[in-house]
């Protein structure tokens, strides 16, 4: 396999770093201060208060699954911009050969080459 190009995917993985801040950050606008403040201002203003109460909450929950989730592949873009740093990145943690570029192009802070990814999935 040829050595990948590590400043092509270094840009993608900036380019995709800030859209998950941008995104991170549009979560923190939409939904400022804290579910019980929303909850209150609902139970105050309005006679069908549960009802409005539960979608506050599932949305406010979908929120915090988004942030975490957001969280979690801004942690795995840094370590992978941290691999292109180290000079490891595209080798696979597990086995230690090459990850295609074609699993890079998919998911570029992926850490394992599919063989290995798929052995760990059927664990």
């Amino acid at each position: 396999m040829s050595a990948v190009d590590t400043a092509r995917f270094e840009e993608v993985l900036r380019e995709e770093r800030q859209r998950v801040l941008d995104a991170i950050s549009y979560l923190h606008e939409e939904t400022p201060g804290s579910l019980e403040d929303e909850t209150e201002e609902i139970v105050g203003s309005s006679d069908n208060h549960l009802g409005e109460t539960a979608t506050a909450t599932l949305d406010r929950e979908i929120d915090y699954s988004l942030e975490e989730n957001s969280e979690q592949v801004l942690r795995a873009i840094d370590g992978a911009l941290r691999r292109i740093d180290e000079g490891t990145f595209g080798v696979c943690e597990t086995c230690g050969q090459a990850i295609s570029e074609e699993r890079l192009e998919a998911i570029p802070y992926a850490t394992q080459c599919i063989d290995c990814r798929r052995k760990g999935e059927r664990a």
